[in-house]
């Protein structure tokens, strides 16, 4: 069961959160080859003694390198849940508005204009939007409804 997260944790993770995404969308597909770049090593240098003190097989340091990756995309992934757990709390209008546009990696002033409001009343917003998400403590509910209504709240 996920605990509840602190006012700090949520504010780090909406301004992280539109780039994160990127992140994993970028990672996932850079990791969907098995290293077909990779060759074996054939001819006289296969049967030539290696060097000792540390790992020469490219193959297995990739490996090695991919799994980082994979560590990399997990908590990524953790921390995005966070917020996309949370995001049926947020149902005022001008809230789920100003969230979908911090989501999408917006900035206050962007969002100011976009909406006719001032930056300094958006960051309120924020604050509320903030508070909701920091007080909320998840209790195993179903995520796959809490996930239906995120997409239709944020349908176009």
């Amino acid at each position: 069961m996920r605990e509840a997260a602190s006012k700090q944790q949520i504010e780090t993770i909406l301004k992280d959160y539109h780039w994160m995404m990127n992140s994993i969308k970028n990672l996932r597909y850079s990791m969907t080859d098995a290293g077909e770049v990779l060759i074996a090593q054939y001819g006289d240098s296969a049967g030539m003694p290696k060097s000792q003190g540390f790992i020469s097989d490219p193959v297995y340091r990739e490996i090695v390198r991919r799994e980082k990756r994979y560590t990399i995309i997990q908590k990524y992934e953790a921390k995005i849940s966070v917020i996309q757990d949370r995001m049926h709390l947020i149902t005022d209008d001008r809230e789920v508005e100003v969230l979908h546009w911090l989501l999408e990696g917006k900035s206050y002033r962007w969002i100011a204009m976009h909406m006719g409001l001032s930056h300094t009343h958006i960051g309120r917003i924020r604050d509320s939007i903030v508070k909701k998400m920091s007080e909320y403590v998840p209790n195993g509910t179903n995520v796959t409804n809490d996930t239906k209504l995120i997409k239709q709240k944020f349908a176009c």
